[in-house]
């Protein structure tokens, strides 16, 4: 029997693949192999984000400040460019990974520490942070002509063709394949968000390992936070707004469980890629923006129900089972 979530990973392969033929028809260049290297380059931010999300939600967790992640550690990173322009960019992707893990890391110690829920605390955080920023920036934009040259080129460097952005994405998901599949400690979240009570009686530390789901997390919106604004070329308080549901929103089409314990990264890179080519396209076929919305939350209505079905399916065999055990020989 083939399991649900290669079944999920299948169809939803299958739906992009509808989908970019609908656009096709409309726009033939859409499909070009050049368009879609620029739509994954689009949507590598994304995908960076919701790996890191991805991480969080095994564990049982979820993480809504990754957005405010980003948006604080690239105002940070263009504030130091500001006053420190010749600085290595090695020095720079070594900051943003080092805030944004420290910021995961607080919405790790109070989950795990004072058991805080963690929609409650990082809603908190997300807040916070918006907030840090406002003060550090006294609520001014940086913009373009005050960054070094150096700052915005990085994401635009290209390897083999491909922007060094794409290629960000391409790394992460390779570390966070190898982690989950690979590791004691991506097996470790698997066995958190499965069951947390059994986890315990295995040795597994659950509060330690949700601390390390969310300081991933952390660090991998802190890469995207410099990544986009050095691409963008734009700093202010309400970069990345609202984001975190794009984030979440990728993680639930791409088969991740809110209630943890399953999912895997093939499925939640193209639950990313489903929604970027969504972005790109509608403004193509002359479709309103705002329909990227509707679309998008009906996409996340209709995977939490596949979700619901085939556990209650799972549920109903096991029952049967059960009864065929008791039945007279």
């Amino acid at each position: 029997m083939i399991p649900f979530r290669l079944t999920r990973e299948v169809l939803l392969a299958f739906a992009l693949l509808v989908l970019l033929v609908l656009v096709a028809t409309r726009f033939p260049g859409f499909v070009a192999p050049s368009n879609l290297a620029a739509v994954f380059n689009d949507t590598s931010a994304l995908i960076i984000l919701a790996l890191g999300q991805f991480i969080v939600i095994l564990t049982r967790c979820i993480d809504l400040s990754v957005a405010a992640n980003l948006a604080l550690t690239g105002m940070v990173c263009a504030l130091l460019n500001t006053v420190a322009p010749d600085l290595p960019i090695v020095f720079t992707l070594g900051l943003a990974l080092a805030l944004g893990a420290t910021l995961g890391a607080v919405n790790g110690f109070f989950v795990w520490k004072l058991d805080i829920p963690p929609i409650v605390v990082t809603l908190g955080t997300m807040v916070i942070f918006r907030g840090i920023i406002f003060l550090i920036s006294d609520g001014q934009w940086v913009n373009a002509h005050e960054m070094s040259p150096r700052f915005t080129a990085f994401p635009r460097y290209e390897i083999l063709g491909i922007p060094m952005l794409s290629w960000c994405a391409v790394l992460v998901i390779a570390l966070v394949y190898v982690l989950v599949t690979r590791t004691s400690l991506g097996r470790s979240f698997f066995a958190v968000g499965g069951n947390p009570h059994a986890a315990v009686y295995t040795g597994i530390d659950v509060g330690r390992t949700q601390f390390l789901a969310f300081v991933i997390s952390g660090t991998l919106a802190g890469l995207a936070g410099y990544l986009w604004v050095s691409r963008y070329a734009v700093a202010y308080v309400d970069i990345a707004g609202g984001f975190e549901l794009d984030v979440v929103a990728a993680c639930v089409i791409g088969g991740a469980a809110i209630s943890g314990g399953a999912g895997s990264v093939f499925g939640i890179v193209l639950g990313a890629l489903f929604l970027g080519v969504i972005k790109n396209a509608l403004p193509v076929v002359d479709i309103s923006p705002f329909w990227q919305l509707a679309i998008s939350g009906s996409a996340i209505i209709i995977a939490v129900a596949l979700n619901a079905r085939s556990g209650r399916a799972k549920g109903r065999i096991i029952l049967r089972k059960a009864e065929h055990a008791h039945e007279p020989v």
